[in-house]
């Protein structure tokens, strides 16, 4: 007799291991489109009947593994410990409630559609497909962010003697001085073993338009910084431009050092979107669809193996007593900092790995400004300034442009290596406002006036989280394969740490894994 598909995928399985039961089934097309592709999974309907999943977890990757289970009938079951949905996928509204270890805070913002915080996630680039193809199927609206507005500022203490100055003054003065420095190598026949006579004349043309430089390859200011008098464009009549701001107070600047390129980066990459009305669409969506897997309120206090799979203890604070639930399978997407105190049964090296990821002491503040002094004052339409103070970025709304009030975020702090994200999560709420709004003042002179209301957000402090994401930037890879029937999800099990495109791949790969188990057994 001939051997089944079932039987050599079991054989593989005894002898190589789930991982490799599930690249065979991959490289045998049985797994439908590959993760690469960003899309979801295509379990076969019915193909989880009688296999129950308990998740660890309501935020957006334990809501993605959920939805993708159930609908090939496997029976799961949620255990999240808070009372809410979507994890660190946090939007705040006037009259909510933001809960910290040792503090409540009530955001008194006025209840209007535009005005809101995003006190987690905020951004989706364009090519974290998996997040845009939910909000596709799901009918979630986008909108664009502005993440670069060349018309935001950059602080720096210790130079422009503390003077801000605009992002289009820093971009051009910059590529113009380095367009001159390359111009000038160029012409001294420093690149003579490289350049003909022809390339030369190419690159100095190039150079020339790349950092407008005057017909001696110097650069001398140019209007794409801007003209005098804090007038952008030129108007009626030509203005009279910029002067070039000073290069050795660029260089003695922070600007360069990740500030100016910061767009560059690819998870920054323009386009950049969100979710019309807060990012908290995304995690309202999925919960529409999942929400009655979920039990709220229900904290895990044991991860055990058996025999048959796996069994959680959990206490159910709704009614303050004690449960347990078995599973053929877990897929676990509670943050290191909180599962590493849990009480388990995971493989030393499992453990030692959940040990040795460290989370950021991410702070955001949000502000309700009375009236929108960055686009009235400064034609400042989203986008983010920049400063060496602790606060590090002032972020401008992306929706609700010329509205009477607004919502920017007054700090946003992820950098822990100086210690402000520490100090700021140890101040007391009305201290980090203080704070927040006197560094804000360097940036914008008469800025505590402006402001009407504040609420913070310290990770760290958060219960069940205990911080903004992993500072890893490649999960540890006992992560990546289960511990017995457990396995592991959320952005920690990724290389995306701190985007949802992580969290929901982490689901996607947990998912896969699981069905190739099952259909190999």
């Amino acid at each position: 007799m001939g051997m089944t598909k079932r039987d050599f995928l079991r054989s593989i399985g005894a002898v190589a291991g789930v991982g490799a039961t599930y690249h065979t089934m991959s490289a045998m097309g049985l797994l439908g489109p590959v993760m690469a592709q960003a899309t979801a999974p295509e379990l076969p309907l019915g193909s989880g009947y009688g296999k129950r999943v308990v998740i660890l977890g309501a935020g957006i990757s334990g809501m993605t593994a959920a939805y993708e289970l159930s609908k090939a009938g496997y029976q799961c079951t949620i255990l999240e410990a808070t009372g809410r949905a979507g994890g660190r996928n946090l939007t705040v509204r006037g009259g909510d409630v933001i809960r910290e270890v040792d503090n409540r805070q009530w955001v008194d913002f006025d209840q209007e559609d535009h005005l809101y915080a995003n006190m987690g996630p905020a951004r989706i680039p364009y090519h974290h497909r998996v997040i845009l193809g939910y909000c596709k199927e799901f009918g979630v609206e986008l909108e664009v962010f502005t993440n670069d507005n060349r018309g935001a500022l950059f602080h720096n203490a210790e130079a422009f003697g503390g003077k801000t100055v605009t992002g289009r003054q820093v971009m051009t003065d910059l590529r113009g001085y380095v367009a001159e420095l390359l111009a000038k190598a160029v012409n001294r026949n420093a690149l003579d073993e490289e350049l003909s006579g022809e390339d030369k004349e190419q690159v100095l043309a190039m150079l020339t338009a790349f950092g407008g430089l005057d017909p001696d390859h110097l650069y001398a200011g140019s209007n794409r910084s801007g003209y005098q008098g804090e007038q952008v464009h030129a108007g009626i009549a030509p203005g009279d431009v910029n002067d070039p701001l000073d290069f050795s107070e660029l260089l003695k600047s922070d600007f360069w050092q990740y500030k100016l390129h910061f767009s560059q980066f690819l998870n920054q990459n323009p386009t950049l979107f969100q979710p019309v009305g807060g990012m908290d669409a995304i995690a309202k969506a999925f919960r529409a669809r999942v929400g009655h897997l979920i039990q709220f309120q229900s904290v895990a206090e044991e991860i055990r193996k058996t025999s048959q799979g796996v069994r959680i203890v959990y206490e159910d604070q709704r009614r303050n007593q004690q449960g347990a639930i078995e599973a053929d399978f877990a897929i676990c997407t509670i943050p290191a900092p909180v599962l590493k105190d849990i009480p388990n049964d995971f493989a030393p090296e499992t453990q030692a790995a959940i040990e040795s990821i460290e989370f950021e002491h991410a702070v955001k503040i949000g502000f309700q400004a009375r009236r929108r002094f960055w686009e009235e004052d400064h034609a400042i339409y989203g986008g983010i300034s920049w400063t060496d103070q602790d606060i590090t970025q002032i972020w401008y709304p992306s929706n609700g442009y010329h509205q009477r009030k607004g919502v920017i975020m007054g700090a946003y702090i992820w950098d822990d290596q100086p210690g402000q994200g520490l100090r700021f999560t140890q101040m007391t709420p009305p201290e980090r406002l203080r704070t927040a709004m006197a560094e804000g003042e360097q940036i914008h002179p008469g800025y505590t006036d402006e402001i009407e209301s504040g609420v913070s957000r310290a990770w760290l402090n958060v219960p069940f989280q205990k911080g903004g994401w992993p500072r890893n930037y490649a999960a540890p890879p006992e992560l990546l394969e289960p511990d017995g029937a457990i396995y592991f999800a959320g952005d920690q099990a990724t290389a995306l740490p701190g985007w949802q495109e992580g969290a929901a791949l982490a689901a996607h790969a947990a998912v896969a894994a699981i069905h190739a188990r099952v259909t190999a057994s």
